[in-house]
């Protein structure tokens, strides 16, 4: 654990305003700088061998009203998805039980939703307080949130919410167009005042630029307070989609915005996320260097592929990594 005077600079640096001057200065850093920084600030906050671990469940899946240029679930685009409705209360507690004896201690529910209606609420409700009777933590994304609505997720235990801003505000427009980035951090503000922590990050490979990663970052890191999780993806290309043919981020590149998210949220576990399936065991590798602690588990994402869990516990193996022990009183 950190000692005081670790956490004395944590919470210094947590605390700091950045602009994004300074921000693109440490991202341009030295390669070997740049990873040495971000694994000095990793090592003041956390284990840096100890990697949280996730499962994700589309409880909703398909038939979005939102046209998000790279997702597989929105209905305006080919993509071949065969929207559902919502999964039963009982299947999903089923398979958070599952989630639990394969290791993981958060599980995150995905519905691919403009927001949830009032109706199903109660359903969603219930999803909440099953999965916690389990002892896991608790994650949902739901699309956007009102304060009601955010204040019944609060009370029925919700451990986070997830609502990445996916990327900058200069290039959001370019991305999404059926609503705005000023929209999701209204839900982020919802989700933030009814006492739910946050979980927020954004997608690389969408034809951004490096100030646009870093933009967003900065967005993140100057929050009231800065998300607990931050979900760093690379995009998958989906056929069909509008982000089909995106060209694929460099991975020098997408490492380099991991370690600024680690130096820019100090306290925020940092989410290797979508994308790992294209990753090296070594381009993964430096990303835990670099910050990451925190990964999904399973063969799926939503609706997208993810590392099997054999892959993953051999590339534990290889690397003295460890599952991170949930925290007290969650």
């Amino acid at each position: 654990m950190p000692g005081k005077l670790n956490r004395t600079v944590a919470t210094e640096q947590e605390s700091k305003r950045w602009i994004p001057s300074d921000a693109k200065t440490i991202y341009n850093l030295p390669f070997n700088d740049l990873l040495y920084r971000a694994q000095t600030v990793h090592r003041a906050n956390f284990d840096p061998n100890a990697v949280q671990m996730s499962r994700l469940l589309s409880i909703k899946t398909g038939g979005c009203a939102e046209d998000c240029g790279y997702c597989s679930q929105s209905a305006h685009y080919p993509t071949g998805l065969k929207a559902s409705k919502l999964m039963e209360v009982e299947r999903v507690i089923a398979e958070a039980r599952k989630a639990k004896e394969g290791g993981a201690t958060r599980y995150c529910m995905g519905a691919a939703w403009r927001s949830p209606k009032d109706r199903d609420m109660d359903a969603i409700v219930a999803m909440v307080h099953g999965v916690k009777a389990l002892g896991m933590e608790t994650c949902m994304t739901l699309g956007m949130l009102s304060p009601d609505q955010s204040a019944a997720l609060a009370d029925a235990g919700l451990d986070y919410y997830n609502h990445n801003i996916d990327t900058s505000e200069r290039f959001y427009s370019e991305i999404i167009t059926t609503r705005t980035f000023a929209d999701r951090l209204e839900t982020l503000s919802n989700v933030r005042d009814a006492g739910i922590k946050v979980c927020a990050g954004g997608i690389l490979g969408m034809g951004e630029t490096a100030d646009d990663r870093i933009s967003m970052l900065v967005t993140l890191a100057n929050l009231p307070s800065p998300p607990e999780s931050v979900p760093i993806n690379m995009l998958i290309p989906i056929p069909g989609s509008k982000l089909a043919d995106a060209a694929p981020v460099d991975p020098i590149e997408f490492v380099r915005t991991i370690a600024l998210a680690r130096i820019l949220m100090p306290q925020s576990h940092v989410r290797l996320s979508a994308g790992r399936t294209e990753m090296t065991d070594e381009m993964q590798a430096l990303c835990f260097f670099a910050g990451a602690n925190s990964i999904f588990v399973g063969d799926a994402l939503l609706t997208a592929d993810n590392p099997g869990e054999d892959h993953d516990a051999g590339l534990f193996r290889r690397l003295g990594l460890k599952p991170m022990a949930l925290e007290p009183n969650t």
